[in-house]
């Protein structure tokens, strides 16, 4: 709804003058049984409005605490990876602020947990230029309820990237060696600015990627694409936002506290 002026796959192909009218004719047309269809066709094209739907996990006491138990698992496997406990402690926590995401989103696939979402019922554009301006305030940020306090939602496209991946991963029945080598090549990233240990640390994914390829040509001598495609699961990640994953799952169970602060305090810990 947002997005009727700015996309002409969502207008029509058509503009008009009035901001108003192009508001109730998106409202109208959306309530209408024609339009709930439009949509759908809409987003089956991709049209790039149904990316940014917010949405919401269906069950998020049940996927929150499943997540949490996942990035507990992650950090206590990464504490258990002696090369990383002989860096010092800055670079430990550079390379975990780094890749804890990624390496969560591996551990998800990993224990195959399922997401369910369902979309949010954010207030239209309408309602929000009604309700807020008749109080004479400027109308909030979207993915915030009308009072400007509610919880960010993510995206309907930043969750789609989340789903798509865990499928991946599911289709190449990925095994429990190769989950750790593909931890290992994530966590081991000398590309980061601010490390010291480069070399070290390049030399660690390296050998991360050395053992994930000779496991690949011992098990799976029959497919020689196989060590490509997990390389293509791993650039798949890049599209992942850390930022959804915290507010997706952590968010709604630690509020506004800073993911940096509890995972600093989750790795000096014994896990």
């Amino acid at each position: 709804m947002a997005c009727a002026e700015r996309c002409r796959c969502c207008a029509g192909g058509r503009r008009h003058t009035s901001i108003l009218y192009n508001i109730l004719r998106s409202e109208e047309r959306a309530s209408s049984p024609a339009g709930q269809g439009l949509r759908r066709r809409q987003a089956s094209r991709g049209c790039p409005c149904g990316s940014r739907r917010r949405v919401a996990l269906r069950s998020p006491q049940v996927a929150c605490k499943a997540a949490s138990a996942v990035l507990v698992k992650t950090l206590r496997f990464v504490q258990n990876v002696p090369c990383f406990q002989e860096l010092p402690l800055e670079e430990q926590l550079l390379l975990v602020r780094s890749c804890w995401a990624p390496l969560l989103v591996l551990g998800l696939a990993q224990d195959r947990v399922h997401l369910e979402t369902v979309e949010s019922a954010e207030p239209s554009m309408l309602q929000r230029i009604l309700t807020t301006r008749r109080h004479g305030e400027q109308p909030p940020p979207r993915g915030h309820g009308l009072s400007g306090g509610g919880p960010h939602l993510p995206s309907a496209g930043g969750i789609q990237a989340i789903k798509g991946f865990l499928a991946k991963c599911w289709s190449l029945d990925i095994s429990t060696k190769e989950y750790a080598y593909l931890k290992g090549t994530v966590l081991f990233n000398p590309d980061l600015p601010g490390l010291q240990c480069t070399q070290y640390i390049e030399g660690l994914q390296r050998e991360a990627q050395q053992a994930l390829n000779e496991h690949v040509r011992l098990i799976h001598r029959g497919d020689e694409a196989r060590f490509a495609k997990l390389n293509v699961v791993l650039s798949l990640l890049r599209s992942i936002s850390a930022n959804v994953i915290a507010e997706l799952f952590f968010r709604p169970i630690i509020g506004a506290v800073n993911m940096d602060d509890m995972l600093l305090e989750m790795l000096c810990a014994k896990l």
